[in-house]
């Protein structure tokens, strides 16, 4: 029998392998968390976990494109954006791309619990290699959490996976871009994630962005507490040639999404964002 629940909570979506107790074990250092649904996730427990910023990236890049068949996640980690895409958009097909071989082995893991395996493709490479691409392969949909930055300019974590999750060892918010704009589809969209605060952190998406032939269509700065300015940034990109020329230049931006209230309680719109991913909030 299918049990209605697992691990003490009840949820929709999609019931993986892994939910009937045929998926693979953590190991030790490793946990198995929820993640979307039933689905779960494989996370060292003392590397890098997945975060607000890449549950947000999912959200906005499924809500921008519902009906995506063919999605690309870039420099995906340990499958965070990706899983939450799969469970929204269960009819589509993936490819993942990332460089650290320890992500990748987590992630594929996760992809077998969640009985992923036959349309979820993760590849192991650096996004800026060609050859980790198929010069006619195409997406509707591309996602991408890139580091927000440079070596140098910030505390470097000790471990590995950490660190080029955060800082840009390998391709900085522009390479993601680019490498976005040669693989999007006809009318496609890319969705990612970065900081807007300092400024000059929001112009590295616009010039990035703009180089690559992108248009960034649509923007929602995102407050991390209540009362304090917008920190990160979600951005909705169209290939410029495929809109309109009035459009090309024309970015709107949305209202801000608040994480926390000011008593740290999770708030209302979130609870809904967690809510369309079947994570209760």
């Amino acid at each position: 029998m299918i049990p209605t629940h697992f691990k003490g909570w009840a949820i929709p979506g999609p019931i993986p392998p892994g939910t009937l107790g045929h998926g693979p074990e953590p190991e030790l250092g490793e946990t198995l968390d929820a993640i979307s649904g039933r689905f779960r996730l494989f996370q060292l427990s003392a590397g890098h976990r997945f975060s607000t910023d890449d549950v947000l990236t999912a959200w906005y890049g499924t809500s921008g494109c519902p009906c995506a068949r063919t999605v690309l996640d870039l420099g995906s980690g340990i499958g965070t954006v990706g899983m939450i895409a799969a469970w929204r958009l269960p009819g589509a097909r993936f490819v993942t791309v990332e460089a650290q071989e320890e992500s990748v082995r987590l992630a594929r893991k996760s992809a077998a619990w969640n009985g992923l395996t036959d349309r979820y493709e993760i590849r192991q490479g650096d996004l800026r290699d060609p050859a980790i691409l198929g010069p006619d392969e195409t997406f509707d949909l591309i996602l991408g959490s890139p580091p927000y930055f440079p070596p140098g300019t910030g505390v470097h974590s000790d471990h590995p996976q950490r660190l080029a999750c955060r800082f840009e060892l390998r391709g900085t918010v522009a390479d993601y871009a680019t490498t976005a704009a040669a693989h999007l589809a006809p009318g496609g969209v890319f969705a990612c994630v970065f900081p807007i605060r300092p400024d000059d952190q929001a112009e590295r998406v616009r010039l990035g962005a703009s180089a690559a032939g992108l248009s960034i269509v649509r923007q929602r700065p995102i407050v991390l507490r209540e009362g304090e300015d917008p920190l990160l940034g979600l951005f909705l990109m169209h290939r410029s040639t495929d809109l309109p020329e009035r459009f090309r230049n024309a970015t709107h931006t949305e209202p801000p999404l608040v994480i926390r209230l000011r008593d740290g309680s999770i708030s209302t719109e979130y609870s809904a964002v967690k809510l369309s991913f079947g994570f209760p909030p």
